[in-house]
């Protein structure tokens, strides 16, 4: 007896430390959106990939108490806005984040393919600027300062970061009576990963471009979405991490977003690495690459 109650007691503080609360974005109903039979897909194999997102959701990834910092993040995972790489670039970074005092939120946010969405194009908005409007809803639960809420993205996640970094103040809901609609969607800060910013042919990512606003997009969708050229003074500091020989999505894309920054004297940091390729998340066992993370936490440690 003695003995299996030693061992239920040392099976409770990992069950507290492994679960995570999940936060569905819209219990009220989701926006934008038609009631239809369609089912979340979740594949894993080498990562977990999440196709036709219904719910969207926060996942909620808390510090622990000692080393709380009172900074947040809330991440967006890319995947082409076809997919979410929902732990590769999710889950995963929530906990290494955690490990230095950062609160992290995963967001799972709809993916404009899905023909449950009305006006796909502003789907994931919806759901970036409703997240983070929780989180600062609900800061004080979850011991986060509300000005120190920022967001970060990879690849078709970082052009919904920059989106929501340059769009904050798009009302993507209009007709909305909730009062949590009202709270400032604007992020502290934005880390932006290997991110697609323009929808220019020159370097776009046909993917991401084509999946958001499709193939016959106007010249005004392309311009509006190109998240180059909707910077200014009020934007977010940035920070910015690309590979040379990204062959995904072009270089050009986070220097593009730098140069936009630099010309509205908003604070940026960037780092370029010679070789990485796409989509290499942490950059474990990635030599130099790996280095990256740091250079992240420091960052936002030192953000004021």
């Amino acid at each position: 007896m003695t003995r299996l109650f030693v061992c239920i007691m040392l099976l409770f503080p990992y069950t507290e430390v492994s679960s995570q609360e999940i936060q569905p974005l819209w219990p009220e109903g989701v926006p934008n959106q038609r009631e239809s039979q369609e089912k979340e897909k979740r594949i894993e194999t080498d990562i977990l990939r999440i196709e036709n997102v219904q719910n969207p959701t926060l996942e909620i990834y808390l510090p622990a108490k000692s080393i709380r910092t009172g900074k947040a993040v809330l991440i967006c995972p890319g995947g082409g806005y076809r997919i979410l790489a929902y732990d590769w670039e999710g889950t995963d970074f929530a906990k290494a984040l955690n490990a230095k005092g950062i609160a992290a939120f995963v967001l799972k946010y709809r993916l404009p393919n899905s023909p449950s969405i009305i006006d796909p194009k502003w789907a994931p908005l919806q759901d970036a600027q409703r997240a983070i409007r929780l989180i600062r809803k609900h800061a004080q639960k979850w011991d986060v300062n509300p000005d120190q809420v920022g967001v970060m993205g990879f690849s078709a996640g970082g052009h919904l970061a920059s989106t929501l970094g340059t769009h904050y103040l798009e009302n993507t809901l209009p007709n909305s009576t909730n009062p949590i609609d009202q709270i400032n969607a604007r992020p502290d800060f934005m880390a932006l990963l290997y991110p697609v910013i323009t929808f220019d042919k020159k370097h776009y990512h046909g993917g991401s471009k084509n999946s958001l606003i499709g193939k016959e997009a106007t010249v005004e969708q392309i311009k509006y979405f190109s998240n180059n050229l909707q910077v200014n003074a009020t934007t977010p500091p940035t920070f910015l991490l690309h590979s040379a020989d990204d062959k995904a999505v072009p270089v050009a894309n986070s220097l593009l977003f730098y140069e936009a920054l630099i010309k509205n004297e908003v604070p940026v940091e960037m780092h370029l690495f010679p070789k990485g390729g796409h989509g290499y998340a942490l950059a474990r066992g990635k030599g130099a690459l790996e280095e990256w993370p740091d250079l992240l936490y420091r960052w936002i440690l030192e953000l004021e």
